[in-house]
């Protein structure tokens, strides 16, 4: 191994020089110029959050009205047929001779039944049916 001495061997240069031109006595002054704060913008909250503002109040009109729509979409004035027999197969006194009396002529002539029985189901039905007499008597 060769012998290494300091003083003898000729120094490599590193290539970093110093900048000549007063460079470090105006160094601070440059990075005071380069980092002077800005004013930010200033929104206020209310402008920010104007969109949710009115989703909000969007979604409580529709919460309030849709309750009020369906009440008066259920109060029809007309009465389902359907009803009106429920009612007065259950829950009147009326009998069957009750209602011959009230209605007239035009009236009965009016009613157009939608149930078409054959003879077949007819025959069917009274013979599963024990108590004919009530059939032959009504």
């Amino acid at each position: 191994m060769k012998e290494f001495k300091l003083n003898t061997i000729p120094k490599i240069d590193s290539g970093l020089k110093t900048p000549e031109d007063l460079y470090f006595e105006k160094f601070s002054e440059t990075i005071l110029e380069k980092t002077t704060h800005k004013e930010p913008k200033t929104i206020s909250l209310f402008r920010k959050r104007k969109t949710i503002i009115m989703m909000v109040a969007a979604v409580l009109v529709l919460a309030l009205t849709i309750p009020v729509f369906m009440n008066h979409a259920n109060h029809s004035e007309e009465i389902d047929t359907e009803t009106l027999e429920n009612y007065l197969s259950y829950q009147s006194n009326v009998n069957q001779y009750d209602l011959i009396n009230a209605l007239d002529e035009e009236d009965i002539n009016n009613i157009k039944p939608n149930i078409a029985l054959e003879d077949n189901t007819i025959e069917e039905l009274l013979i599963s049916n024990n108590n004919l007499e009530n059939y032959i008597l009504e």
